[in-house]
């Protein structure tokens, strides 16, 4: 990172801190919050999201990602920034997120670049919600009005990043119900699963469904062989854990709705991702009225991010 959180939580009571402010509760959010205050917030966030995709298009999908795994502890508080310290066991060690979270690099530059235009203003948990939008937009999504004045947290919750994000070989009902603890439904589920449109997954996120699904040494049977056989080509049974595959084969950096067409085809990568259609008649729907519908999916993910995005504790 750019700076080293942990200093800045050493050094708090002595300087301005870089992601650092003391967090409120219950606070109203609301989109022109830095109207006054820093006008130019919102067009440094997407300013520097933009260079930073260009770079890299699967940095849009890392910082969409970051925010998403942000929100789902302890609520949408920065609190996957800190690193350990006194006090403070961070989150980016918890399983979620070891050798996987990205982008940390991006969200230090636009904090950099903001103190500049208006110290002490802006936390990092608006500049989280600000990019995950800005970087959907980039890559042909829908865009919405982000709510802000989130303030950043002083503690991180090891324990409750490797409990409250869904992991890839959870069970329909696990994942519904870690959704349900954050006040989102079903519709939340299977619209903002639709991020998976870009970005990749590691050989690590997957294995299981390639040679050893449900513990009896055979594959997922809910799985096309054809592309479990392609997979397995770079996914061997021991090795190559952090090989990457596009989570979306058929447009892997632009944000539609291919996503559901490939599970309609029994071509999602993850096990997460497949349960969406043959573990829950609810979500079955859903998958298939988004993928035959991307105005669809692209207003209600647009709501579920909103609604994300307001997650508090």
């Amino acid at each position: 990172m750019a700076q080293s959180i942990s200093i800045v939580l050493v050094l708090a009571l002595a300087f301005a801190p870089l992601c650092l402010c003391a967090k409120t509760t219950g606070g109203y959010l609301y989109p022109q919050f830095y109207d006054r205050s820093c006008p130019k917030a919102q067009e440094i966030v997407n300013s520097i999201v933009a260079k930073a995709v260009a770079k890299e298009a699967r940095m849009a999908a890392s910082l969409v990602r970051l925010h998403f795994h942000d929100c789902f502890v302890k609520g949408c508080d920065a609190s996957i920034l800190l690193d350990s310290s006194r006090g403070i066991i961070s989150e980016k060690g918890s399983n979620p997120n070891r050798n996987s979270a990205r982008g940390f690099e991006v969200i230090d530059d636009i904090k950099s670049a903001l103190e500049k235009e208006c110290p002490k203003t802006v936390s990092c948990a608006d500049i989280m919600a600000l990019a995950a939008r800005d970087s959907t937009v980039i890559s042909g999504g829908p865009s919405w009005e982000v709510p802000l004045g989130r303030r950043d947290s002083r503690g991180a919750s090891l324990s409750g990043s490797n409990s409250n994000i869904p992991a890839p070989n959870n069970t329909f009902q696990t994942i519904l119900t870690k959704f349900k603890l954050q006040g989102l439904g079903v519709v939340d589920l299977v619209a903002l699963s639709g991020s998976h449109t870009i970005g990749n997954a590691r050989c690590t996120s997957f294995r299981q469904r390639l040679y050893n699904q449900s513990g009896n040494g055979q594959p997922d049977s809910t799985l096309q062989q054809s592309f479990a056989a392609q997979l397995r080509t770079r996914c061997p049974r021991s090795g190559g854990d952090q090989n990457l595959f596009f989570l979306d084969f058929v447009s892997p950096t632009k944000f539609d709705n291919s996503y559901f067409n490939n599970i309609l085809a029994s071509k999602g990568l993850l096990s997460s991702d497949q349960v969406l259609l043959t573990n829950n008649e609810a979500s079955m729907e859903l998958v298939k009225k988004y993928a035959g519908n991307q105005e669809l999916f692209f207003e209600q993910f647009a709501k579920s991010m909103v609604k994300m995005g307001n997650i508090s504790r």
